[in-house]
């Protein structure tokens, strides 16, 4: 059974990366890095630091702008476009570090990602018309939803500074997720998550995907990545070095050399 956030399924791949280039000062960060993302999938993006994992990110939101390559997406070009263009088109991110406001609620930072889809201006905001009553009833109810979804809605009208760290990672989520993206970014959301909030993360990312949304996942948490990923890309010093399901990259020797260190055996 799907959610309200549940989006209809488009033609595989939803992205499709292709010889993507990108280096600062003569260091190349990504260097003809090529991909394809199926719609609904849970497809992970791994590799030692500096691999390029961020930076990839980053290029496909539109912070970076690669010299070479294309990004494609349900068949628009991103590349060149800016950020809000591509929130727009409907691939929204979390980040690494958290970027809530502290002393909004966190309803209101849940509000925040719905921002694209408002239609009124500022003059009929200040003037408080019935349209812009009706749109932030709307705005509202969807910000609910994506609560739901991350088990937040006891949370609401708390504000988000008063919240562990876990929920926190959480209310990031949501707000990613009120946007009603069709491809969601998540970049380190395991990160300094104990185990029993690292469970719970796992179980938030296959429900995400069960409401029909694609996930792209940037982690070092390797018992999350191979428990929840369909496939993962591995990326070493700005190159792709493999691509597959969980079972292929750690029967990989390159991987294993590379970045797991050896032979793994991961618990779910």
């Amino acid at each position: 059974m799907t959610t309200a956030l549940s989006t209809l399924p488009s033609a595989a791949p939803l992205l499709a990366v292709e010889g993507l280039e990108q280096s600062f000062g003569g260091v190349m960060a990504l260097a003809g890095v090529s991909f394809q993302v199926p719609a609904g999938l849970i497809y992970a993006v791994i590799g030692p630091n500096g691999a390029g994992k961020t930076t990839l990110f980053n290029a496909l939101c539109g912070f970076y702008s690669p010299s070479a390559g294309s990004i494609c997406f349900e068949g628009d070009e991103l590349l060149g476009l800016p950020p809000y263009r591509i929130a727009a088109l409907g691939v929204t991110r979390t980040f690494q570090n958290l970027q809530l406001f502290f002393n909004m609620t966190v309803l209101e930072n849940v509000m925040v990602g719905c921002h694209l889809r408002a239609r009124t201006g500022l003059l009929a905001a200040a003037l408080r018309l019935p349209g812009v009553r009706r749109e932030e009833r709307q705005l509202r109810e969807w910000a609910h939803e994506a609560l739901e979804v991350c088990e937040l809605a006891d949370r609401a009208e708390q504000p988000a500074g008063a919240l562990p760290y876990g929920l926190m990672k959480r209310v990031e989520i949501a707000r990613a997720l009120a946007a009603k993206p069709r491809l969601l970014l998540l970049d380190e959301p395991a990160a300094g998550l104990n185990d029993t909030e690292t469970l719970a993360l796992r179980d938030l990312i296959a429900r995400i995907r069960a409401a029909g949304i694609t996930v792209l996942l940037v982690e070092h948490h390797m018992p999350l990545v191979m428990s929840v990923s369909d496939r993962l890309l591995v990326l070493d010093y700005g190159s792709v070095l493999a691509e597959g399901t969980p079972a292929d990259i750690q029967a990989d020797p390159r991987v294993i050399a590379a970045y797991l260190g050896g032979a793994v055996q991961y618990a779910v």
